[in-house]
């Protein structure tokens, strides 16, 4: 009996970290910056300086920030970024004594004196993981990476469909064609997508190497067998439009890089 404890402890201990991520009741916050011509770099030097450490300072965790690859993305006025919150109301918590932080203010102040950076208010969607996500991990790569930040429109009623053929089929398959796989997350407010949008963020050496990886996924016959199973009462995702893929490149203060 005691040598049964200490291993169901033992266990305990293993796996608590996987449990605490996904269970704990943490909510996660997309938020997409656009800026005015020009003021991206003066943007990230804030984040880089002041913005991150104040967000730690007041119970905001940084997960990681990025920057469009490609022009037509906003390469070169755009922000993306995700931190998470202990519940949401640890968030309007935190973001109001953030926003009330001398610090900050002498920052955004100091920082906006050539003119705003901001080219419109920030974009910003609540989110919890799904239930396949993989336990929340927040590391450097062993080498340069890019990563992929997908979003998924489902039809109406197929979103259980859609994380189920995910959690069956696809995870298993973006693994065997070399994707590693970051989190996925669905919105939390209806306005934003809740109920009917998936996004997710994947990392590959490169673009090319992500670009590669779909063509050999698209053509796995896994892959078809799966979609024509899971699609026979009709596509699960809306057409056109209903996957958008942004290709990404770390901040050089991104956790996640």
């Amino acid at each position: 009996m005691k040598r049964l404890t200490f291993i169901l402890l033992v266990l305990a201990g293993l796996f608590a970290p996987i449990i605490h991520a996904a269970d704990d009741g943490r909510v996660y916050e997309l938020r997409i910056y656009t800026c005015k011509e020009g003021k991206l770099d003066a943007l990230l030097a804030r984040f880089r300086d002041h913005t991150c450490k104040l967000f730690e300072k007041h119970g905001i965790g940084n997960v990681g920030y990025w920057v469009p690859v490609d022009e037509e993305n906003g390469s070169k006025d755009t922000l993306i970024y995700i931190i998470e919150h202990k519940s949401r109301d640890a968030a309007k918590a935190s973001w109001k004594a953030f926003g009330a932080d001398p610090e900050w203010q002498a920052a955004r102040k100091a920082s906006e004196e050539a003119g705003k950076i901001l080219a419109k208010a920030p974009e910003s969607i609540f989110m919890t993981p799904t239930d396949y996500s993989p336990a929340r991990t927040i590391a450097k790569g062993d080498k340069p990476r890019v990563f992929e930040m997908r979003t998924y429109t489902a039809n109406d009623g197929k979103l259980d469909a859609l994380n189920a053929r995910f959690r069956d089929h696809t995870t298993k398959l973006f693994a065997k064609h070399g994707m590693t796989q970051i989190a996925y997350w669905m919105p939390t407010d209806k306005e934003k997508g809740a109920g009917t949008k998936l996004i997710y963020i994947l990392a590959h050496d490169s673009k090319e190497a992500g670009l590669a990886s779909f063509d050999a996924f698209r053509k796995d016959p896994d892959w078809l067998n799966a979609k024509t199973e899971s699609e026979k009462g009709g596509p699960l995702t809306i057409n056109p439009g209903g996957v958008k893929s942004i290709y990404m490149k770390a901040t050089d203060f991104s956790p996640i890089q």
